[in-house]
């Protein structure tokens, strides 16, 4: 007669009950059961068949590869740019925290550039271009705001010169109240474009001006560059072994 208080999770002393040996003993990825060595892939107990198949489906790094993913991350840069320089001039707000978007939308860009390939030229690439794109972002904005002031100034010195209601007008031809304007010497477009870039790269640290708006915004750059930092360095997969699984003690 039976116990109705044992269950049948109750181990038995006639033979051995290990908790997850099972499991052990099997492939994570085919579910094929291990007779001799074994891997490790991320952590996972894996077969040689399947960690060959891991290796060869890897991507490789390459100088396709590299070139691939700089020309992405050159396109997520200028994407990045005129996301930071359309937000502030419709705003009017210079928001640091922009610099954040511009980092992750570098990163991802860099990665799906090289196919999820990672390494240390993929990061540096990854954070100079973060600067890049934030920094030069300043010379839309500062030419927007040039362009509203020039707007501005002709209005004021029209109020300016009006004379007061009632007041008779001075009595002067147009001749004489145009002043004569000096030539005006051509400009060198190839030196205008060297010193706005040479301003667009320098401006995070011309704000410095404001000690503390500066700081704050040098902070939140870091802060993005590190995201596309992070990003870049790509899909890790780590194999270890072969490894010998023990055999079973003989009685």
């Amino acid at each position: 007669m039976s116990n109705p208080t044992l269950s049948d999770d109750t181990p038995q002393f006639s033979t051995a009950e290990y908790a997850g040996t099972p499991g052990a003993d099997r492939c994570k990825s085919c579910n094929q059961a291990i007779g001799g060595s074994y891997y490790r892939v991320n952590g996972a107990t894996a077969c040689p068949t399947c960690v060959e198949r891991v290796k060869q489906e890897m991507p490789q790094d390459s100088p396709a590869a590299f070139s691939r993913a700089l020309l992405f991350g050159i396109s997520g840069a200028i994407l990045g740019l005129i996301l930071y320089a359309a937000f502030t001039i419709v705003t009017g707000w210079i928001i640091g925290y922009v610099s954040l978007a511009v980092g992750y939308i570098v990163g991802k860009a860099i990665r799906m550039g090289s196919g999820g390939i990672g390494g240390r030229r993929y990061q540096i690439a990854a954070a100079v271009l973060t600067y890049a794109a934030v920094s030069m972002a300043a010379v839309p904005i500062g030419v927007s705001q040039a362009v509203k002031a020039r707007k501005a100034a002709p209005r004021a010195q029209v109020q300016s010169v009006q004379p007061p209601s009632g007041e008779p007008s001075t009595n002067t031809s147009p001749a004489e109240r145009q002043s004569p304007t000096p030539p005006k010497r051509p400009a060198n477009l190839g030196a205008a474009l060297i010193m706005l870039a040479f301003i667009g790269l320098a401006s995070p640290f011309l704000e410095l001006a404001n000690p503390m708006h500066g700081m704050i915004g040098l902070v939140i750059l870091f802060v993005g560059i590190r995201i596309a930092w992070q990003i870049a360095r790509g899909t890790s997969v780590q194999i270890l072994g072969p490894f010998n699984r023990a055999a079973p003690a003989s009685s």
